[in-house]
């Protein structure tokens, strides 16, 4: 059987980027679980599972474009930085999230300390790279709700 649209799957995976260097892995922990179709991941990563077959495992490499996008200028913006707690310890490289009054929060990462000014950037942080996956297809439960699901050991 070959994974398809409404299949839920596992797989393992290490995702990097172009020079090896690696973002994330379910190495030494569960699979990654998703249904095909259905939007629940990056283009380029549920293309690459659809039509692969339990045990199998492949290489693939997806621009930024089928991946987090590229990155959007509109995304990043200066704060003053009387804005945030006297007591943050402001550096580059920080995560916060930016919340809104109707309770929406934004993660964002602090980019530039400039005199007064914190430039923050809401992109994704693997917005604008084309990155590479070592997936294998672990297991495959058949859409419609099937008793057996198809596994790999």
């Amino acid at each position: 059987m070959k994974a398809s649209n409404g299949h839920t799957v596992k797989v393992h995976y290490t995702g990097k980027l172009t020079d090896n260097t690696v973002f994330d892995s379910s190495i030494n922990r569960e699979p990654l679980e998703f249904t095909l179709g259905q939007g629940m991941m990056i283009q380029g990563f549920e293309q690459a599972v659809l039509g692969m077959q339990v045990g199998e495992s492949k290489t693939t490499s997806i621009l930024a474009n089928d991946a987090y996008g590229q990155i959007e200028q509109d995304r990043i913006f200066q704060v003053p930085k009387n804005e945030f707690p006297a007591d943050m310890n402001l550096q580059i490289g920080l995560q916060i999230y930016i919340e809104y009054s109707d309770g929406y929060s934004m993660p964002a990462s602090v980019t530039a300390i400039q005199g007064d000014a914190v430039t923050l950037d809401t992109n994704h942080p693997l917005a604008g790279k084309d990155l590479v996956f070592d997936i294998q297809l672990i297991e495959i439960l058949p859409a419609g709700g099937e008793e057996k699901p198809l596994l790999f050991d």
